[in-house]
């Protein structure tokens, strides 16, 4: 499957979903979402331990995803993977067809449900890049010949738009722009004034489109959750108050999440699709924003 390369090749409005691997060994749960997704997006991310939570790992899930006739980005982060696994994997799915990767850090250790576990980062995620680059071009990180032949990977980056260092932000968007990076997929965007000045003032002219990461909020509490629990997203007030009010606050989520995958549409060139445990209403989503 290449349809998620020819569709940014083709500067097509981009939707991506992401769906959650199983904590065990059924991933039963896993593909009924993906299913619900099918036709409808892109590709489907699978997530790679994210916040640093125990899940299958994301090169399994992805092939199941991809016997079910759905096409994967395999999320591969640094933080549980020294370069030689990191390079024994993507080589791995090479093999097994998996060719959208999105290359990360990783969340911190501290942040999950394994807090003793021990951090590896021996890579970055531009560093991860740079090293996925060399294995398109038949190269090991140590410019060693891979002697039964080169990938071929199609490798995004994560960005935050929100970042509180203007000058930070710019400088991490190039440097993954020169390693390598395809496409990229934003984290939670709450504030979308931000988005169009990142859009503005950095990713133009950049050629590599911008996927906005819309999150479906379930309710007031969810959305305290988000703020309390996961780095670097703010969830603003009104918005909070707006789900504490309504009658129905899934319904009035999933209205948001319509809301700003319009705003999103006006801005940049897809949207990336995050709700955790509901993804089944994603497609609902797409129709009341009219994709």
């Amino acid at each position: 499957m290449a349809n998620f390369r020819a569709a940014v090749q083709a500067g097509e409005f981009l939707v991506t979903a992401e769906v959650t691997p199983p904590k065990g060994g059924d991933p039963a749960q896993m593909v009924r979402m993906a299913q619900t997704l099918k036709g409808r997006v892109h590709a489907v991310n699978i997530t790679d331990g994210s916040r640093a939570v125990l899940r299958m790992c994301p090169l399994a899930a992805s092939v199941i995803l991809l016997q079910h006739g759905i096409e994967p980005i395999c999320q591969i982060a640094c933080r549980d993977r020294n370069r030689i696994g990191l390079q024994a994997d993507l080589m791995g799915a090479h093999a097994l067809g998996i060719h959208n990767i999105l290359a990360l850090t990783g969340d911190p250790v501290k942040a999950g449900d394994h807090p003793d576990a021990k951090s590896v980062f021996d890579l970055e995620s531009v560093r991860l890049l740079q090293l996925i680059h060399k294995l398109n071009h038949g190269l090991d990180c140590n410019e060693k010949p891979l002697t039964d032949g080169a990938t071929d990977l199609f490798v995004g980056a994560a960005v935050d738009p929100q970042l509180s260092s203007w000058s930070g932000l710019q400088r991490r968007f190039e440097r993954k722009l020169e390693a390598g990076a395809q496409f990229f997929q934003s984290q939670l965007i709450s504030d979308f004034d931000l988005l169009e000045k990142f859009m503005d003032k950095i990713a133009a002219g950049s050629g590599k489109p911008i996927l906005a990461g819309i999150f479906l909020l379930k309710s007031a509490k969810n959305a305290e959750f988000i703020n309390r629990c996961v780095p670097g997203v703010h969830i603003p007030q009104h918005i909070i108050d707006r789900l504490a009010s309504a009658s129905d606050p899934l319904q009035e989520g999933m209205k948001i999440a319509a809301e700003q995958v319009q705003l999103a549409r006006q801005l940049c060139q897809g949207v990336h699709m995050m709700a955790v445990k509901r993804e089944d209403l994603i497609t609902q989503i797409l129709d009341m924003a009219g994709i």
